[in-house]
């Protein structure tokens, strides 16, 4: 499932509310921590795409079938493809900057992520793993230790 995001940042929301509607017919409730990372995930793909190439982009989530109590693990991929061939970099921001976190917040949340060039522009991709059907199992099979080290820095994961 896709959806094209026009070069708008007000399209952002509109993505993330189509993320959040495709997620009850694969198991994965809305009030879950996986669902809010994955929205979150969504949201900084699409803006990078928006906000750096000024064009449109392709949102695709790929979503597990319905998720039951047999189901040892599930995992979600979001790609995000765009028109332009610039690789995508990470930046260090400071604690006043309004941005420039983006990929270290897909590097601390997702358990995989990375891009390649496709045609004339490039896909960005990231998947999210989920453990189900333990007795008091994290919802995500990949763990975060409250802090991830991107470039050099360390960031706090809250």
């Amino acid at each position: 499932m896709q959806l094209e995001v026009r070069p708008d940042p007000s399209e952002v929301g509109r993505a993330r509310r189509w993320a959040r509607s495709r997620l009850a017919g694969s198991g994965i409730q809305a009030d879950e921590p996986l669902a809010e990372t994955l929205v979150l995930l969504v949201s900084e793909l699409v803006t990078n795409a928006v906000v750096h190439t000024g064009r449109s982009a392709v949102l695709r989530l790929v979503l597990p079938g319905a998720v039951t109590e047999e189901t040892e693990e599930t995992t979600v991929r979001v790609e995000v493809d765009d028109v332009s061939d610039r690789a995508p970099v990470a930046r260090c921001a400071d604690g006043e900057a309004t941005g420039g976190r983006g990929l270290a917040l897909v590097d601390g949340l997702a358990d995989r992520w990375g891009w390649s060039r496709e045609g004339t522009g490039k896909r960005i991709w990231c998947e999210l793993d989920r453990c189900a059907g333990r007795e008091g199992a994290a919802p995500a099979c990949g763990s975060v230790d409250g802090a991830v080290a991107y470039g050099g820095y360390a960031y706090e994961v809250v």
